[in-house]
């Protein structure tokens, strides 16, 4: 392990079947004004809402709502949901659905009482946060962020074309999350496999990122395995209670800071997708699958050992007798054929972006990098080789 650390997560998880009886427990140790926080019309089609609804109602809470939260959450509708906070004095925000909604409830919860313009300063600066907090708790209905157990929001500002994510810390994250594998089903396929891809792109920016005889790679490369095999059962029966129960749990684990520990990180495909969405607003499991294989293929001479290791140890391909880079390339044209599987899309234009995007994107582009530090010029080369 190279690096001292510290390992503390404060989100309490109830998985499973019975996982939402755990809710009125959990509403006892807060007030009773309550921002419900979701998106569209999902959560109101397969019935959640009512349930829930019914839920808050026999635990004696106000209710006020906030919903349509989009799946790139904007900077406006955080704002929106602040102001809801202060003008009701909300206990608690409990939030209902993927990590969009997830993420934007935790922007809204640092935001209420900031002093300032919370974009510049939590969004920009990166400042602590000094003021009033309040909690956050979630029922997941999409599995892929991990922002059910951890403290990152990312947020887009529509008048800035700029999206842009931090962590917070541990007084952030949601108090408890509910996970119930079931909830996912009515979820539609694309937003399932961009979910899928969003927690295989959290596993290898933590993998691919030096100190590489390090415990953690163990774990990322055992998620990865049971991340590929749970996502090809769920495609030949999306209500495979195990595979999407594996799914959802090896979402979690992939940004709940475990997988993390002791780790040199990556996150340099985030950092261009995230301008990418701003850009066209794509799904962002789908805007992390067209960066992924020519980002990788870019940086992987300067890698090599841990994308020839990635190939053996997670694709299962036999490198005996090959060179080196020809082994690198293996797996990441393994990768490939997986997006493929998925039924994701491999270009920029299959996402709407046009050519003249593209030196937008790479000069708002946070640079960055593991292996290799990037610069906009490399990130324009990436995304040309991605268009």
């Amino acid at each position: 392990m190279k690096f001292d650390f510290q390992y503390y997560n404060p989100t309490k998880i109830y998985f499973g079947k019975s996982a939402l009886d755990n809710l009125s427990g959990e509403l006892a140790n807060y007030g009773e004004k309550v921002l419900l926080v979701y998106g569209k019309n999902s959560i109101k089609k397969s019935g959640l809402y009512d349930k829930i609804i019914g839920i808050l109602s026999g635990a004696g809470k106000k209710v006020t709502e906030l919903s349509g939260i989009k799946s790139n959450p904007s900077y406006a509708q955080l704002l929106k949901g602040a102001e809801l906070v202060r003008e009701n004095n909300i206990d608690l925000i409990l939030a209902v659905g993927g990590g969009s909604v997830i993420d934007c409830s935790k922007g809204i919860s640092v935001s209420a009482y900031c002093e300032g313009d919370p974009w510049q300063r939590y969004w920009v600066n990166f400042e602590d946060v000094d003021n009033k907090i309040v909690p956050v708790g979630s029922v997941l209905t999409m599995a892929g962020t991990g922002s059910e157990m951890n403290g990152g929001s990312v947020i887009t500002n529509e008048d800035k074309m700029i999206k842009n994510g931090r962590v917070f810390p541990a007084d952030v994250y949601p108090k408890f999350s509910i996970l119930d594998p079931e909830y996912t089903y009515t979820v539609p396929e694309y937003q399932m496999v961009s979910g899928v891809f969003d927690t295989m792109s959290h596993l290898m920016e933590q993998y691919f990122s030096g100190d590489d005889d390090n415990t953690t790679d163990y774990i990322i490369e055992g998620v990865m395995r049971s991340l590929i095999n749970s996502a090809r059962a769920a495609l030949k029966d999306r209500e495979d209670y195990e595979a999407r129960s594996n799914i959802m749990w090896c979402a979690t684990i992939g940004l709940n800071t475990l997988t993390g520990v002791s780790k040199e990180q990556d996150w340099e495909v985030h950092m261009i997708e995230h301008q990418i969405g701003a850009y066209t607003d794509c799904a962002h499991g789908a805007g992390l699958a067209v960066v992924s294989t020519p980002y990788y293929k870019y940086i992987c001479r300067d890698g090599l050992d841990k994308f020839v290791r990635f190939a053996e140890n997670v694709w299962g391909i036999d490198t005996a007798g090959m060179a080196k880079e020809d082994a690198a390339l293996a797996g990441i044209n393994s990768l490939t054929e997986f997006i493929k599987e998925l039924g994701l899309p491999l270009t920029l234009r299959e996402l709407g972006a046009t050519e003249d995007m593209l030196p937008k994107i790479a000069e708002s582009t946070i640079p960055g990098g593991g292996y290799k530090k990037l610069n906009a010029e490399d990130i324009l080369e990436i995304l040309k080789a991605c268009y």
